[in-house]
């Protein structure tokens, strides 16, 4: 989906430096530091409008959050939905391929992929946030026994990505292949809720880090 661009996107995001985070690297691993607690840290890769991400720190106040965006016209709209910035919430504004400049191993306690970009040309695959070069980064920055959740209304993407968790030796604990039909209480993002008007499947996973190393 084409992206309109804001001129004025990053003096908006430099006005909200109480919640923005420009240069990530300066606070690996010393997020705790950050949000001066010691709350297990879940990271959202590619939260778009941040409705997600918002909704999840005002419910879990005992949490900390952080939301990964590149796409900083994006990520405007994700700063002011949050006008009063939750404590327990900060936005980074980064691309996902720099992740490892980001975060210690074992900094992470849950990460969320939610509806990314499916990349559906085979020559792209590797652009994929669950191709197996990104998940073993996951599996650095992610603590023993944590987990990834993934959500995706592109049946090719959810069975790629099934796929890959397999072949990265994560552990499958929940599966749907409508989760709107399974499930009642659940926390949406923007694009999921245009998707679930339109008639579209939800899919998910959660997969368990069990192992760091390969088996």
């Amino acid at each position: 989906m084409r992206i309109r661009k804001l001129k004025n996107a990053r003096e908006r995001l430099e006005s909200r430096s109480d919640i923005v985070i420009f240069e990530p690297q300066l606070h690996k691993g010393r997020w705790k530091e950050l949000f001066n607690n010691d709350n297990p840290i879940y990271l959202e890769i590619g939260m778009g409008k941040g409705q997600f991400i918002i909704k999840h720190a005002l419910q879990n106040p005992d949490i900390n959050y952080i939301g990964l965006e590149r796409e900083e016209s994006v990520l405007v709209k994700a700063v002011e939905k949050a006008e009063e910035k939750p404590n327990n919430l900060f936005f980074i504004d980064g691309d996902a391929n720099l992740i490892m400049d980001m975060f210690s191993e074992n900094e992470i306690d849950k990460i969320f992929l939610n509806f990314s970009d499916p990349w559906p040309k085979s020559r792209h695959s590797k652009r994929r946030l669950t191709h197996d070069k990104n998940i073993e980064n996951y599996k650095l920055i992610l603590k023993k026994d944590s987990f990834i959740e993934f959500k995706t209304d592109n049946r090719h993407l959810f069975e790629f990505s099934l796929k890959m968790f397999i072949y990265s030796n994560l552990e499958i604990t929940n599966l749907s292949l409508n989760l709107h039909e399974d499930s009642e209480e659940i926390v949406t993002t923007e694009y999921e809720d245009k998707f679930v008007e339109a008639g579209n499947i939800i899919y998910f996973v959660e997969v368990k880090n069990g192992k760091h190393e390969n088996i």
